[in-house]
């Protein structure tokens, strides 16, 4: 079995989902006390989100590129980055590391290939909604039309992550305003929406709406197990 690097704390409350689904995936695919080999790295997500907020992402990726070589060296055979929006400095922690990274843009892309979507709403961070690191890779490299929500929707998503998802805080009305903006995004031609940021499946799920969501954490997760065993199952 291969090591799973995990480089999270982006936030902790999602970090420990994509703790939680990857061993529950080795034990499904391997059975008995089967559990996944993992070298995590947790950051300090308050140093993060000032500078994401400031646009200082080349100070993010230092702060994750020296992380990710403590991930390498503690014997991780590939990389996650257990976030979607820090999937904008990858190409600097990639330059800094020997071992591949699992990109959760490809894995969510490779998803949505297989079930035939080729066009999706996008829901995640300001940065992830409205930068191309993230949807430009889904048009270039995989053909998929992205759509993303109007500005007064965009800031209620952001808003929604940082100010509740992110310190764990559960909704009730944030949850009604996110089935509202997948339900537009459907009409405005999506067939299905991806949850674009790591926290948002702690707030909705498929039972909140008949939109087919994909849970990024959930792919991302999946990925890394099917990664990790090869042949072993």
């Amino acid at each position: 079995m291969k090591t799973i690097g995990m480089l999270g704390g982006m936030s902790w409350e999602s970090t420990a989902s994509y703790y939680k689904a990857i061993n529950e995936g080795v034990k499904e695919q391997l059975g008995g006390l089967h559990s996944a080999k993992i070298c995590l790295y947790s950051v300090d997500f308050d140093e993060i989100e000032k500078l994401q907020h400031q646009g200082r992402w080349d100070d993010t990726a230092d702060i994750l590129s020296k992380a990710a070589q403590s991930i390498e060296a503690g014997g991780a055979d590939f990389l996650m980055i257990c976030t979607n929006t820090m999937h904008k400095v990858a190409p600097q922690i990639e330059a800094k590391i020997s071992v591949p990274i699992l990109h959760i843009a490809d894995a969510t892309a490779e998803q949505l290939v297989s079930d035939g979507i080729k066009s999706v709403g996008l829901l995640g961070t300001r940065f992830t909604m409205e930068q191309d690191f993230y949807k430009q890779r889904l048009i270039d490299n995989f053909g998929i039309d992205v759509v993303v929500p109007d500005d007064a929707d965009r800031t209620t998503v952001h808003d929604i992550i940082y100010n509740e998802l992110c310190l764990g805080v559960i909704k009730e009305d944030s949850r009604e305003a996110y089935q509202r903006i997948v339900q537009h995004l459907f009409e405005q031609g999506a067939e299905a929406v991806i949850l674009g940021c790591t926290e948002i499946a702690l707030l909705i799920q498929q039972q909140h709406t008949s939109v087919p969501l994909y849970d990024t954490t959930e792919i991302h997760a999946i990925a890394a197990v099917t990664r990790a065993i090869g042949d072993l199952s």
